[in-house]
């Protein structure tokens, strides 16, 4: 077993939930060290108890407990110099690196800061990840809403200024680590392309059920278009309505299922209420979100991602497993995908027409 140590500073609040994906992720990337200690970014009402701290015999996980997101940054560094101070080897005298521990952060934003201060502090490696693409124009656009355009704003300048200081830095994308290179000048060498990993084996193998069998569910559609992911402004579910009231108006007989939740959910129904023709809304439909979503990509007829930008887009990878056709905005690894020869289409960001043109193109 590798000796070194890992401390890991997250945002992950599903780490704390018993059958998440994100759990048993951890547990299982927790076997490639001696020790895996993770600290997440939540509020006071999601500490973890006694029992549940300890994820697998090496595999640790600390809720900040803070009082206020404002506080996460603070209560993040405190617990992590608990953590480095009380693993062995002891720190060694003379303020000597210390030995077979690193530091890996989600993001090169606040929990970047935290793991900078603690790599600073006691001389240990820092691994910064990137999950999204920061060097999208839309990334601090003001079509995301103000507040989410100011905090990537500020976001942006933290990964200037922590990125060049890293030890190594994790991308999930091709693109990624270009414009890391383009610039912020990055050396190549210390830059590696780690996807996210999905279950290629399990949703190939999965069998649809009738009650997950999207045909069936919604047998008054001769047309099933998906999308999932979290209901947020950069996902921009917004336009995938919006294409949808363009479609049936030649098409009234497909349906667009969007499976996720977030904090534009109420507004998003709102939306899909109100369009031109009010008869119509109900070919747009909501379901709560799932992680298990192969049966659903198997039973679409293609799997729609409208987003603004993404970093690496695991459910438009894992639409191709399954093997249902994706169109796409020009975002995170579908580039890739299409040059892989999967059935794909990919569409300029914001391209209404381009969407509705595609997907008329399908039902030809």
């Amino acid at each position: 077993m590798n000796p070194t140590k890992l401390l890991m500073i997250s945002t992950d609040r599903k780490i704390f939930e018993e059958d998440s994906a994100v759990r048993a992720r951890m547990i299982e990337y927790g076997k490639l060290f001696g020790e895996t200690h993770i600290i997440v970014f939540a509020k006071n009402n999601r500490q973890p108890t006694t029992d549940n701290r300890r994820l697998s015999d090496n595999t640790f996980v600390y809720s900040t407990n803070s009082l206020s997101k404002f506080f996460y940054i603070f209560d993040a560094v405190r617990i992590g110099k608990s953590v480095i101070e009380n693993c062995k080897p002891a720190r060694p005298a003379g303020g000597l690196k210390i030995e077979n521990f690193l530091i890996t952060t989600q993001d090169p934003f606040e929990c970047g800061l935290v793991g900078w201060r603690l790599a600073r502090k006691f001389k240990i490696p820092l691994e910064l990840q990137i999950h999204t693409d920061i060097g999208s124009p839309y990334f601090t656009s003001l079509k995301l809403g103000w507040r989410l355009a100011t905090l990537n704003f500020l976001r942006f300048q933290s990964a200037r200024f922590l990125l060049p200081r890293a030890d190594k830095i994790r991308v999930v994308s091709v693109r990624i680590k270009n414009y890391l290179i383009s610039r912020f000048k990055i050396a190549e060498a210390k830059i590696e392309i780690r996807p996210i990993k999905i279950d290629e084996a399990k949703i190939q193998r999965a069998v649809v059920s009738p009650e997950n069998d999207l045909r069936k569910k919604y047998y008054q559609f001769d047309f099933i278009a998906l999308a999932a992911g979290r209901l947020e402004p950069e996902k921009n579910f917004a336009l995938a309505i919006d294409v949808w009231r363009a479609v049936i108006k030649k098409f009234p007989r497909a349906g667009l299922i969007i499976v996720g939740a977030g904090s534009l959910e109420k507004n998003l129904k709102l939306f899909a209420q109100g369009g031109p023709r009010k008869a119509r809304q109900d070919n747009v439909v909501f379901e709560p979100w799932t992680e298990n979503l192969a049966s659903y990509y198997k039973t679409a007829d293609v799997f729609l991602n409208t987003s603004f930008y993404e970093g690496y887009g695991m459910t438009l990878a894992e639409a191709v497993v399954a093997d249902c056709p994706v169109i796409s905005s020009d975002v995170g690894v579908i580039d890739e995908i299409y040059r892989s020869g999967k059935k794909a289409a990919i569409c300029s960001v914001g391209d209404k027409n381009c969407f509705v043109a595609e997907i008329n193109r399908l039902f030809k």
